[in-house]
């Protein structure tokens, strides 16, 4: 990507979005469009297509996107498979329409099948039943890899896809319902300690294993793979190590200081019982993660401490 190109990152003050923000700033790109959702309502056709004609954007981070933990995926599954599709569309589809150079994608590790052999390989996409409970996300997603390839397909567009793992950091989310795991162990210990709560209960049985990314991390990947990666298909971005629930309970644990007690709600969904991604194609390129996930865990928590948390 030339220093003077005008990038569009769809949804940047999210984590991933601001983070890739962060990235291109420290990399020395000047002319970075960025569109709050209040100005600009990806759902909306008609004003993607006003913004892309007057903006024309010469390459495209579509991190825009309806995330949420288990339980807002379950309980708002119209809402997350309706809009996740509606932005992705009329984003990739406007791309094509006026002539972007490259468009990358970032979808989620829960497209792979519920019971995929573990590490998850890329090629393992669509080869068995999705989790049940993000069912209608994945789908989304999954429509968004294969529109990807279609328009690389029946266009020659250079639209990539990548497929970050479990993701954790700066401007996280941390409400007490919709949150991801960690930023919702993070408040959770954080708000016991506080408290004095003498035991911390986590949801689940602590035995399904995850893999953390944090964002930066992440950010420096997808700008390596702006800049060196051009295929069809998708490519999987993680550590290649994982934990289980309870390792990370524990760790969160250490670092927020809380010295209370920990127990399991098995009455509560653990979810996919193991995601871990098989990261040898990016390595293979040439791309490691730099973050451990204790230190990594210290930042996000002092990010949060830094916030007024009010939700």
């Amino acid at each position: 990507m030339e220093k003077s190109a005008k990038i569009y990152i769809a949804g940047h003050r999210g984590m991933v979005g601001s983070a890739i923000h962060r990235k291109l700033v420290e990399e020395g790109y000047s002319s970075i469009i960025t569109r709050t959702s209040a100005a600009l309502d990806l759902r909306d056709q008609q004003a993607v297509a006003d913004f892309f004609a007057s903006e024309k954007p010469d390459y495209v981070f579509l991190a825009a996107a309806k995330v949420g933990g288990i339980v807002a995926n379950n309980t708002y599954r119209a809402d997350f498979l309706y809009e996740n599709l509606a932005i992705q569309n009329n984003v990739i589809h406007q791309s094509y329409l006026n002539g972007v150079k490259k468009l990358m994608f970032l979808g989620s590790s829960c497209i792979y099948p519920k019971l995929a052999p573990q590490p998850l390989k890329e090629d393992s996409l669509l080869t068995g039943l999705l989790e049940e409970t993000n069912e209608p996300y994945a789908i989304a997603k999954i429509a968004g890899i294969k529109m990807c390839d279609a328009y690389r397909d029946q266009y020659g567009c250079n639209f990539i896809s990548v497929m970050p793992t479990n993701l954790y950091g700066y401007n996280d989310n941390y409400h007490p319902q919709n949150s991801h795991v960690l930023p919702a162990l993070i408040r959770k210990f954080h708000e016991a300690k506080e408290h004095h709560t003498p035991v911390v209960t986590v949801w689940g049985s602590g035995s399904p294993m995850r893999e953390f990314l944090f964002a930066d991390d992440l950010a420096d990947a997808c700008y390596f793979l702006m800049e060196n990666y051009n295929e069809p298909h998708l490519i999987n971005i993680g550590t290649g190590t994982d934990l289980t629930i309870k390792d990370l309970a524990l760790l969160v644990k250490k670092v927020t200081g809380y010295e209370g007690d920990l127990q399991f709600d098995t009455t509560k969904p653990d979810g996919t019982p193991r995601k871990l991604m098989d990261v040898s194609k990016l390595h293979a390129l040439g791309w490691k993660h730099q973050v451990e996930l204790e230190e990594g865990i210290k930042l996000a928590y002092a990010d949060f401490l830094g916030k007024e948390i009010t939700a």
